[in-house]
C-alpha cells in the first residue's frame, strides 16, 4: 500500500498563454528526477510519483503536491527534488522554503510522519552517516 503519493503538474499550454504552464517551466524534468530518486532508494510500491494535469497554481511555477499530508510546493526545480525526497517524503519534514503560502488545512504543522519502510530508514541512516564523517555527500 502506498504511504505517500506525489503529483507533479505537467500541464501544457500554448506559449502565448499569459498563465504559462508547468511543462514549459521544467516539470517533466522534476517528475523524471523524482521518479528516478524514488526508484534508486528502493521505494517502488511505497511512494508513487505521477504526472498531473493543471493543479491551478500556475503563478507559483512548477507545482508538486504530496499526499497524504496535502502539502503544496511551488517553483520546484529538478535541483529541489533531493531535498523534497529526503526531508519530506522520507523524514516527514516539510520543505518550508518551497511551500505555497496559504495552506490552512495544515493547521500550522511543519512535519508529518516519517516514511515507515526499511529502504527509507536505510537511506536516511546512510545520509546521516555521510554527514557525520566530515566529507559531506548528503543532500541538505
Amino acid at each position: 500500500m502506498l504511504q505517500r503519493h506525489v503529483f507533479v503538474c505537467t500541464n501544457e499550454r500554448a506559449p502565448t498563454n499569459p498563465k504559462g504552464c508547468c511543462l514549459h517551466k521544467g516539470s517533466d524534468k522534476v517528475r523524471d528526477q523524482l521518479k528516478k530518486r524514488l526508484y534508486d532508494i528502493g521505494l517502488k510500491g511505497v511512494v508513487r510519483a505521477n504526472s498531473a494535469g493543471c493543479l491551478d497554481q500556475c503563478e507559483h511555477g512548477v507545482t508538486v503536491v504530496v499526499y497524504p499530508e496535502q502539502v503544496w510546493y511551488g517553483g520546484v526545480t529538478a535541483a529541489d527534488v533531493p531535498e523534497i525526497v529526503d526531508r519530506h517524503i522520507l523524514a516527514g519534514e516539510f520543505v518550508e522554503r518551497l511551500m505555497i503560502p496559504g495552506q490552512p488545512h495544515l493547521e500550522g504543522k511543519r512535519s508529518g510522519a516519517p516514511l515507515d519502510h526499511r529502504a527509507a530508514r536505510d537511506w536516511l541512516a546512510r545520509q546521516h552517516r555521510d554527514d557525520s564523517d566530515g566529507e559531506g555527500g548528503a543532500t541538505p
